[in-house]
């Protein structure tokens, strides 16, 4: 009998990262490993890294950090870093934190399970040296499908899997299959649509450790979202870097409008929901497909990051308040309930207060459901970090919580705009709470982790993965509390 060996993934950051450690569980699970839910139980702690911002960076130090604290007194013994931090510093970070065992790259992700055997068995793997992932494909979209890149989530490289692969694994039918464990019992779950990002937002540091923008083949998607299906998955979120992008590499920019229809005829499939749209790539018709397909949700998760001209232009993005709002306004005209959220960065350098008061007058006319603010701060290798005009940490500091407060009262405000709407919310869990269990959902505005929830004011015949209809009658800050269409009629 072969030796029992255990691993444990940790993950941290977006929703593509989540689909990552997947496709790491998936490899893993298919070489043997038995994947367990908590570190102190493995013999290996997989720690798949954020390298996004000083406070994801921070965060997934000290998750490594806390995953070594289990080497004295847990079955771990070995802690290995992944994921985007792990491929922006490689041996830079490896050399800084003598407590990691390993730290893998995105090229190591095909032969995960050799990678941590030899860890595990007290070997020295070889940190990757970070390198530019851009200037691995070629500049052309048309000529990147056959290149051979590694590309977490799109599982290019998998061989045939043996007839008696573990349960849960997604099953092969050839070179392009999926495949991927799932590291938890939720009723939604992300697939991959693209991987990489060809703008050069003068701010953001992924495309570099990302590298360029790369679509998934359609029959890759459709195959992966029914396999989600078939193992209990109601809502599927499409994630990439730049969802708007999608096709421009397969010779049609407009492949999400043909795309979307098909995941919502999978059976058993009752939510599709884009993620990551740019503004400035927004078409008529893929506009017309996301408010009017059926089980498409009409939400809008647009990137703006500002509405100040000048602020745009300085981070190479483009747009302003007006058109950013004429945006908006031509999506409710379509579907008045649409959700829509974005992120905002403030401080920027040069930023003045002129161009601090436009983003609130974007802010107070957009009712967006959702808000993200963030102050500005260099990310190394961005073209932002040389430039001039930078304001002191105190004075980004004190914006930060000027804009953050009003997204507050805004985004509250506009959950008190939704009491009595009638939504589809897809229960998702049963918490249990001092005053009995409390059933928790999300309706088609509200994405998981990022934006609000629905509550329900009863639970009698929720349970996670049902799909109801239900009626917004309070909100509680972003959040809404509703009562379920059935049990309403029952006490009438």
């Amino acid at each position: 009998m072969p030796e029992r060996r255990t691993v444990a993934l940790v993950t941290l950051g977006c929703a593509r990262n989540e689909v990552d450690s997947e496709e790491l569980a998936g490899r893993l699970a298919a070489d043997g490993w038995e994947l367990v839910e908590n570190a102190t139980d493995a013999d290996v702690a997989v720690v798949n890294t954020c390298g996004f911002v000083e406070a994801a960076k921070k965060d997934s130090v000290d998750a490594l950090l806390e995953a070594n604290d289990l080497k004295d007194h847990g079955r771990t013994q070995a802690v290995v870093a992944v994921g985007c931090m792990a491929e922006r510093y490689g041996k830079d970070l490896a050399e800084a934190l003598p407590e990691a065992d390993g730290v893998l790259g995105f090229d190591d992700y095909a032969d995960i399970s050799d990678r941590l055997q030899t860890i595990l068995n007290g070997g020295i793997h070889a940190s990757h040296t970070p390198r530019d992932r851009r200037k691995l494909l070629p500049i052309s979209p048309a000529e990147r499908q056959d290149a051979a890149v590694a590309l977490p989530g799109h599982a290019q490289e998998i061989a045939p899997a043996p007839a008696d692969l573990p349960e849960g694994v997604a099953p092969v039918s050839g070179p392009r299959a999926p495949l991927r464990r799932r590291l938890g019992t939720s009723p939604v779950a992300s697939v991959k649509l693209a991987s990489g990002c060809d703008r050069r937002c003068t701010f953001c540091a992924i495309p570099s450790f990302r590298g360029s923008f790369i679509s998934r083949r359609p029959s890759d998607v459709l195959q992966e979202t029914r396999w989600l299906a078939e193992q209990g998955v109601k809502e599927v979120m499409l994630v990439s870097e730049n969802n708007t992008s999608y096709g421009k590499d397969l010779g049609d920019i407009r492949l999400l409008e043909t795309l979307l229809p098909e995941l919502a005829d999978v059976d058993g499939i009752e939510r599709i929901r884009v993620s990551y749209l740019q503004p400035a790539e927004m078409r008529p018709g893929l506009i017309d497909v996301l408010t009017s397909t059926p089980k498409v949700a009409p939400y809008f998760d647009l990137s703006f990051q500002h509405s100040a001209p000048g602020v745009l232009r300085a981070m190479r993005r483009f747009g302003d308040t007006d058109r950013f709002l004429e945006l908006l306004d031509t999506i409710r005209s379509k579907a008045p309930q649409a959700g829509a959220r974005s992120n905002f960065i403030v401080g920027f350098p040069g930023e003045t207060e002129a161009d601090l008061a436009e983003l609130e007058r974007f802010l107070t006319g957009a009712r967006l459901d959702a808000i993200g603010v963030f102050g500005y701060s260099d990310e190394e290798g961005t073209e932002a970090v040389g430039y001039e005009n930078k304001l002191d940490a105190d004075v980004i500091a004190e914006r930060l919580a000027h804009i953050s407060q009003l997204a507050e009262e805004l985004t509250s405000q506009r959950a008190e705009e939704r009491v009595g709407e009638t939504l589809q919310v897809l229960v998702e869990s049963v918490e249990s709470e001092e005053d009995g269990p409390v059933a928790v959902g999300r309706a088609a505005h509200q994405a998981p982790e990022t934006d609000g929830q629905v509550v329900f004011t009863a639970r009698e015949g929720l349970v996670p993965g049902r799909m109801v209809e239900a009626k917004a009658v309070g909100s509680e800050g972003v959040d809404l509390v509703a009562e379920h269409h059935e049990l309403a009629e029952a006490a009438r």
